[in-house]
C-alpha cells in the first residue's frame, strides 16, 4: 500500500500528519480517511451498475465499522446498508438512513431486534432459522404487513481464508445447506407464510478472500439451487452474494487497487449472466456486502510507545498504550499488520521487535518481528489497515476507554466516535442498596 509521507519524515492520513493528529486528539487513536471510504463505494457501485445495467445495489457492510457518520457518508454514495444488530439498525436509523434501503442479518435474532426492524419498516430481514420466520410472520401480522425476506444459504463453498471466517461450509451456524435438502425445505416453510415475502437468497461464503473464483463458484452453485427452487415452484427475485474481498495488511497479502476490486465484480456478474442463461433464469437483482474492502485500508491507528523491553536472544518487546481492548484481531485471529513509526516514517527498518499493549494478557500483541527503526519511548507508532474490525470489536477490557476516532479530509480532521471517558465506564453500574 502506497504510503503517504511529507518532507519531514511524517506519516499523512487524508491530508493530516499524523503525528499532529495525536498531539491534537490524544493517543490510541482511530483515523479515516474519507476520500479513501468513497473512493471504494464509488468503484464498487460505478463497477455493478456498468457490469449489470444498474439492476442491483451496493450495500455497506456495518460490521465493519458502524458510527453515525459512516451510514452519512453511504447514504450520500448512494449505497444501501447491511446490519446483524439492533444496535447497528438503530444507529443507522439515527443517522437518517433509510430504512428501506436496510437489510436485517444474524443467526439469532432477539425478539426485541426483531420488533424494532418492523417497527422501522426496515427494508429486508434475511431468515437464519425455521424458528424465525415463525416469529417474524406473527409479528408482521400483527402490525398488518407483509415482510420482505431473504434466506441464508450455504452452497458449500470453502474460500482459502481463516477457519473462523469461512461461514458458507456446510457445518456453519449460519444458513441452509443445499447439499442435504434444508435450503428447499425452508423456501417451502417460508413461502407458506401470509405475511412474509419471499425474495431470494442471502450467500456470504467468508472473509478476507482474494480468489475472485471463489466468488463465482458460490455464484454458480447458488443458481444452481434457484433452478431447483424454480422447479419446485420458488422463483427467487433477489441474489445477495454478501461481501468478503480481502485487503491489505502486511507484505504476505496482494496489493489491490480500483480495477482489481472492478475485477471481482465483473467476474461474478459475468458468471450470474452466463449461468442464468444456461438455466433459463431471469436475472435476479444482484446485492454486495463489501464492508472490509470499504473502510479497512482506509483506517490506521495511532499508538504512543511506552516501556522498551529486550530480553537477549529471544525478543524485543515495544509496549503501546492501546491492546487488545481496541484492538483484539492478533489475540482472535493472529492477524498481521503492517507497524511503522509516524514521525520517522521514512527511515530504514533496522530491528524487528514484537508490539505489546497494555492489558494484563500475555497475549496481548498487536504484531509479532514487525520491522522497524530503533523505537523510543514517546515515538508515535501507526499500525495500518485498522478500519475494520477494530473499533467494532473494541471493549472495555482492564477498564480501558475505548479510543476516539477521527474523519479526515483535506487536511481537516473531526470526531466521528468522541472519547470515552471513565465516568462513561461507570454510568451503567449500580451499587445495591444492601452494599451502601
Amino acid at each position: 500500500m502506497k504510503i503517504d509521507v511529507n518532507g519531514r519524515g511524517h506519516l499523512m492520513i487524508g491530508g493530516a500528519d499524523a503525528v499532529e493528529l495525536a498531539k491534537r486528539f490524544g493517543t490510541p487513536l482511530y483515523v479515516f480517511d474519507e476520500a479513501r471510504i468513497r473512493n471504494m463505494m464509488r468503484v464498487y457501485k460505478s463497477a455493478l451498475d456498468r457490469e449489470y445495467g444498474g439492476h442491483g445495489k451496493v450495500l455497506y457492510a456495518s460490521k465493519a465499522f458502524s458510527c453515525l457518520a459512516m451510514y452519512k457518508i453511504a447514504q450520500s454514495e448512494g449505497l444501501g446498508a447491511d446490519v446483524v444488530s439492533g444496535g447497528e439498525f438503530y444507529t443507522a436509523v439515527s443517522a437518517g438512513f433509510p430504512a428501506c434501503d436496510v437489510c436485517m442479518h444474524g443467526n439469532n435474532k432477539t425478539l426485541e431486534e426483531l420488533k424494532y426492524a418492523l417497527d422501522n419498516k426496515i427494508g429486508t430481514v434475511v431468515l437464519d432459522s425455521q424458528i424465525e420466520a415463525d416469529v417474524l410472520d406473527v409479528l408482521a401480522a400483527e402490525r398488518n404487513i407483509v415482510q420482505d425476506v431473504l434466506i441464508r444459504i450455504n452452497p458449500g463453498v470453502e474460500a482459502h481464508t481463516h477457519e473462523y471466517v469461512q461461514t458458507a461450509k456446510t457445518d456453519s451456524k449460519f444458513g441452509f445447506s443445499v447439499s442435504d435438502g434444508a435450503a428447499l425445505r425452508m423456501t417451502a416453510h417460508v413461502a407458506g407464510k401470509n405475511s412474509l415475502r419471499f425474495m431470494g437468497y442471502h450467500c456470504h461464503i467468508g472473509s478476507q478472500i482474494f480468489e475472485k473464483q471463489s466468488f463465482a463458484a458460490a455464484a454458480s452453485k447458488v443458481l444452481d439451487f434457484m433452478a431447483i427452487a424454480k422447479h419446485a415452484g420458488y422463483e427467487a427475485e433477489v441474489l445477495n452474494l454478501g461481501g468478503g474481498f480481502g485487503v491489505w495488511y502486511n507484505s504476505d497479502d496482494p496489493e489491490l487497487g480500483a480495477s482489481d476490486y472492478e475485477a471481482f465484480i465483473k467476474t461474478v456478474t459475468d458468471e450470474i449472466k452466463r449461468k442464468c442463461g444456461e438455466l433459463g433464469l431471469k436475472l435476479p437483482y444482484l446485492e454486495l456486502e463489501p464492508g472490509r474492502s470499504i473502510v479497512g485500508e482506509a483506517g490506521t491507528t495511532l499508538y504512543t510507545v511506552g516501556a522498551i523491553k529486550e530480553i537477549p536472544g529471544i525478543r524485543k518487546y515495544v509496549a503501546v498504550d492501546g491492546g487488545m481492548f481496541e484492538n483484539p484481531r492478533y489475540a482472535l485471529y493472529k492477524s498481521k499488520y503492517t507497524v511503522l513509526l509516524a514521525g520517522r516514517a521514512g527511515e530504514k527498518c533496522t530491528e524487528k521487535v514484537t508490539v505489546a499493549g497494555k492489558c494484563c494478557e500475555s497475549g496481548d500483541i498487536i504484531a509479532v518481528d514487525a520491522p522497524l527503526p530503533e523505537a523510543m519511548t514517546g515515538d508515535i507508532m501507526a499500525v495500518l489497515t485498522t478500519g475494520a474490525y477494530n473499533y467494532s470489536m473494541a471493549s472495555n477490557y482492564n477498564r480501558n476507554p475505548v479510543p476516539p476516532a477521527v474523519l479526515v479530509c483535506d487536511g481537516e480532521a473531526d470526531y466521528i466516535v468522541k472519547p470515552q471517558t471513565y465516568e462513561d465506564m461507570i454510568r451503567n453500574d449500580a451499587i445495591p442498596e444492601r452494599l451502601k
